[in-house]
């Protein structure tokens, strides 16, 4: 889409806007996708570079695998350089999250289940990721699988082992940065971060680890930034009101970068700079994007 010339033509002739408003918003601040040859392969074992600190497995997500190729690539090299070994289960698939929301457990279960045993057979002390919203899930199969007895154990050990990178980073840190970074960072957290893996402090004490960065913290950064899923598609009037009244907030800190750790999250962020006549000034990045920069990985 973004390379054969049909996305100048969509945007040249308006035509999202025609079909919907609120897919072209979002269309809008679609970040560039990289080649596939970049894209680290299912199956693949990276080395962990210096001392091995632990053997760790990586969950690439589906949207995060699709728009934040670059982002999973990153994490990946950031890994191996706080001195873990990567492998990337091959038969790994969608963690289940949006069959969830949507009341379609069973569904959710099928996939759980091919993802614990995926997960299992790459003996790993943790299994990583890099987005709030399938990181929640994946904490939560315990849940789904408590009352199956050929399942329940094997779910309980499955979540205990999942973490967010921002944990892992944080454990085996402190990361070899190189470059200062310019400007005033802030941080929104992502909801199911947040609230369902009860991981906050991490990403700030990242944050304020970059040299020369200048950390704020946003007011109400707790509250949720009404993506959502596919909520700000879905009530997209009720969406932009609750983020422009965010952005106003966002201004009074004068960040440069504000920093989410969701593919959603960050989406509505970067939706949110444009809609405020921010761009420019301001811009949305992974907590990984701003990490991997400092550390002089591109």
């Amino acid at each position: 889409y973004q390379k054969s010339g049909i996305r100048k033509m969509v945007k040249k002739t308006k035509l999202l806007h025609k079909i919907s408003e609120p897919l072209a918003q979002i269309e809008n601040v679609l970040p560039l996708v990289e080649s596939p040859l970049k894209r680290n392969k299912l199956g693949t074992i990276i080395p962990a570079k210096g001392s091995k600190k632990a053997r760790v497995a990586f969950f690439t997500g589906c949207i995060s695998d699709a728009l934040l190729n670059r982002t999973n690539r990153l994490s990946i090299e950031l890994l191996t350089v706080a001195g873990c070994e990567v492998i990337i289960p091959k038969l790994q698939n969608c963690c289940g999250a949006l069959h969830a929301h949507q009341g379609m457990i069973e569904g959710a279960k099928e996939l759980a289940k091919q993802n614990i045993s995926a997960f299992e057979e790459s003996e790993c002390q943790y299994y990583i990721n890099n987005a709030g919203g399938c990181g929640a899930l994946l904490k939560e199969y315990k849940d789904f699988m408590k009352h199956d007895e050929e399942w329940a154990e094997r779910a309980e050990r499955f979540s205990r082992a999942s973490r967010d990178i921002s944990e892992v980073l944080v454990e085996f840190g402190p990361l070899p940065f190189i470059k200062q970074w310019n400007g005033v960072i802030t941080y929104q957290d992502s909801c199911h971060l947040r609230n369902v893996q009860s991981v906050h402090e991490q990403p700030r004490k990242l944050l304020k680890s970059v040299p020369g960065a200048d950390f704020v913290e946003l007011p109400g950064s707790d509250k949720c930034c009404a993506s959502g899923g596919i909520y700000n598609l879905l009530h997209f009037e009720e969406s932009m009101k609750i983020l422009d009244e965010k952005m106003e907030i966002l201004k009074e800190t004068k960040a440069a970068t504000v920093v989410t750790t969701n593919p959603g999250c960050l989406l509505q962020m970067r939706l949110g700079i444009e809609r405020a006549g921010c761009s420019g000034q301001v811009q949305g990045v992974h907590l990984v994007d701003i990490l991997a920069e400092a550390c002089g990985i591109s």
